[in-house]
């Protein structure tokens, strides 16, 4: 119940991947014999495919080690390319560590920040959008859909709007690509980051898009080294996890109505059976437009911790799996201006290709068992009720 921070990899990834570990083990940068053709003529292979699968150009794609570094370039790389022409960043308080940090690093180097807020779902304002854009304004980076309460912004009027300023457009699309359709021409997004791991591939390999024209976008590296993947990104390419990122990317697409139908049924079943078995369960995100796979639920008398320490055969979280360490509860509920009891209270069910209908059942049951139990426990809870109940005996005095 924990697919957000990570997915287990699909046999058929794994079967696409196994050749390129011993019988095609050659460097696709050995252009003097035949294994590195082999691994060359790969890479461009799954270059394409995952090209085909986002609406981009095959050489619009740079692998990186993940979503975490790809976010890293495509921020730091911009700033530093376009610094002369102004030195304003808009982003959004929600978004992933990854991209908050690293414009906390580029404000110590002299760049503005202007962190939107969202609203009660976790949605940017358009005009407020709108009014934060400069003339100084270089780059926008604002999520496709949340990590932790699965929201989805209006990514293509936020790319619209950014096309019409002449400002680039940056989108973590980690928990987008793959689940829900992605285009990057129809979005007018200039540079999207996203990995393997979260779609049932390997962990160690993500991509960065960045757009070759119409406007082309220039990144000033980040890693010093042979100039591999056109100058921005040196290394040594991982041609197992670039192959497994391609198949696995190809799988989701390929999916991703049927999967879309069969996890918003399974998702939907966990929160009414919550609702209709619990009182004081609440929704965080947006109702509908959301992530069919998540589900984050605040069960008010239930600390989140304790909850979880509860069911320990079931894994959930309390947010982001970057975040764990930190006992303060998730920045980006904190975000939505929820009351303390609900921060406090949150968990975030994440389902995914091999959950099944007796998985949904079992955790319903043992969720709604240890929130009872807990509450019992909970001298708020027990007040709340003896209120209630009062109140309940005075209004049938008051009717009779």
């Amino acid at each position: 119940m924990d697919y957000h921070a990570t997915t287990p990899v699909d046999s058929r990834v794994l079967e696409a991947m196994l050749p390129f570990f011993s019988e095609k083990f050659g460097n696709p940068s050995s252009r003097q014999h035949r294994f590195g053709w082999i691994a060359e003529e790969a890479v461009e292979s799954c270059r394409e495919n995952i090209a085909r699968c986002i609406g981009s150009e095959s050489k619009e794609i740079v692998f990186t080690s993940g979503a975490t570094e790809s976010s890293n370039l495509a921020l730091k790389g911009t700033a530093e390319a376009y610094k002369q022409k102004g030195s304003h960043i808009v982003t959004v308080q929600t978004e992933h560590k990854s991209v908050l940090d690293t414009c906390r690093r580029l404000e110590k180097q002299g760049f503005e920040v202007t962190y939107l807020p969202v609203d009660e779902y976790g949605i940017v304002d358009l005009d407020r959008f709108r009014a934060s854009l400069r003339p100084s304004t270089i780059l926008v980076s604002i999520m496709i859909a949340n990590n932790e309460i699965g929201s989805i912004q209006s990514v293509d009027e936020i790319g619209k709007l950014c096309r019409e300023h002449a400002v680039f457009f940056h989108t973590d699309a980690t928990q987008a690509v793959g689940k829900i359709p992605v285009d990057v021409q129809k979005m007018h997004i200039d540079l999207m980051s996203f990995n393997a791991h979260k779609i049932y591939g390997p962990k160690g390999i993500g991509a960065l898009y960045v757009r070759r024209s119409n406007p082309k976008v220039k990144i000033a590296m980040q890693m010093d080294g042979g100039g591999h993947e056109r100058g921005m990104r040196s290394g040594t390419l991982n041609v197992p996890g670039i192959v497994g990122l391609a198949k696995a990317l190809e799988l989701s697409v390929q999916s991703m109505s049927e999967e879309t139908i069969r996890l918003r049924i399974l998702r939907d079943r966990m929160f009414d059976a919550f609702t209709g078995q619990l009182d004081e369960v609440f929704l965080n995100g947006h109702p509908t437009n959301r992530l069919p796979n998540n589900l984050n639920v605040s069960f008010l008398y239930a600390e989140d911790n304790a909850l979880m320490m509860s069911m320990k055969d079931i894994a959930v979280s309390t947010g982001s799996a970057c975040s764990t360490a930190d006992p303060e509860p998730s920045h980006v509920l904190k975000a939505l201006r929820l009351p303390q009891e609900r921060l406090h209270s949150a968990i975030r069910f994440g389902l995914g290709r091999f959950t099944t209908e007796e998985e949904v059942e079992y955790v319903i049951g043992r969720v709604v068992e240890n929130v009872r139990k807990l509450r019992q426990l909970s001298p708020g809870y027990s007040s709340r009720r003896g209120k209630n109940k009062e109140l309940v005996t005075i209004q049938r005095g008051v009717t009779l």
